[in-house]
């Protein structure tokens, strides 16, 4: 099933099901997390609204939230090894292998999948970064892998967008990213239940395409097969002595190449520009969907300090 959060102009968030094209909504009230925590009841609900639908609408008539608009936790991963190598320059350190590593991002940066991106404050070098989540359906606590593969809900589009000349300031003084991190994390369009992507499952991973296109020229290409730690081992960590619950995202990290940091790299900054206010993205993994993006003017840099001492000496 795939499972829409929406609304009407000036209406609440909604909770639907998309069944040929259209959204089957659910009863008023009904929304994740909250149906997450019974993967019976999550089905339940999807049946219900598909048999008897409260209403059916087209989703170009309302707007699409982020499948979790407010999640308990976001915990974004770094299981591409392509990724890794390319954007340090060097061979991926020996511990990379042997500890999935993540860091907690901001549950207030979710956005949907048609939402405009505002450049974040201060920044020159903005990016963005191409991946999948998957969501929890259930409460877990150090888990194994086998265990936490049967807590995961489902998985859908996820764009971390990124400072990355404040990411960089900021890691290399031994914390972060944060800022760096802070201001739009784009999620959707659906929540897709983890059966629905059996199908395309390839040993521990799953065989979707992913593309990335800015202004209608395409930039990023790859495939989800080409990641290092599977979904299960990411949630396995997660829990690892702590608990993880329903609703909480759980980044994949970059798609190898799927992001102009990298892209830039290989081929040059002249080819693959940072991003800035006009842009298009469109974002799309197979069997998934797409996110699509304007990216706007942000708000301005209200200086701390020694920002503002820098400026009045210059």
């Amino acid at each position: 099933m795939r499972f829409a959060t929406y609304r009407h102009p000036g209406g609440p968030r909604r909770l639907g099901v998309l069944v040929g094209g259209l959204i089957h909504g659910c009863p008023p009230g009904a929304g994740l997390p909250a149906i997450l925590a019974d993967p019976g009841q999550l089905r339940a609900a999807g049946e219900q609204a598909i048999a008897h639908p409260a209403e059916i609408v087209d989703p170009a008539d309302v707007t699409l939230d982020a499948p979790v608009p407010v999640p308990p936790s976001v915990r974004d991963f770094l299981a591409f090894e392509q990724h890794l190598a390319t954007v340090s320059g060097r061979h991926p350190d020996p511990d990379w292998y042997k500890l999935p590593v993540f860091y907690f991002s901001n549950p207030a940066a979710i956005t949907g999948p048609d939402a405009d991106i505002p450049v974040p404050p201060g920044c020159l070098q903005f990016d963005y970064e191409l991946e999948v989540a998957a969501v929890i359906g259930r409460p877990g606590r150090n888990l194994s892998p086998a265990e936490a593969q049967q807590h995961i809900a489902g998985y859908f589009v996820l764009c971390d967008f990124t400072a990355r000349d404040i990411q960089a300031r900021e890691m290399r003084l031994l914390l972060g990213p944060a800022k760096g991190k802070d201001t739009a994390t784009s999620c959707g369009p659906y929540l897709v239940t983890a059966d629905e992507l059996e199908p395309y499952r390839s040993g521990d991973a799953y065989d979707l395409g992913t593309t990335v296109w800015v202004n209608g020229t395409r930039y990023s290409t790859g495939n989800l097969t080409s990641m290092y730690w599977s979904f299960a081992e990411l949630v396995s960590y997660a829990s690892r002595g702590t608990q993880v619950v329903p609703g909480d995202i759980i980044g994949s990290g970059t798609v190898g190449g799927g992001c102009i940091l990298e892209l830039s790299r290989l081929h040059g900054a002249e080819r693959y520009p940072w991003l800035k206010p006009g842009d298009e993205l469109v974002i799309e993994v197979e069997a998934l969907g797409r996110l699509t993006h304007r990216v706007v003017d942000g708000p301005p840099l209200h200086p701390l300090r020694s920002e503002a001492a820098a400026g009045s000496a210059t």
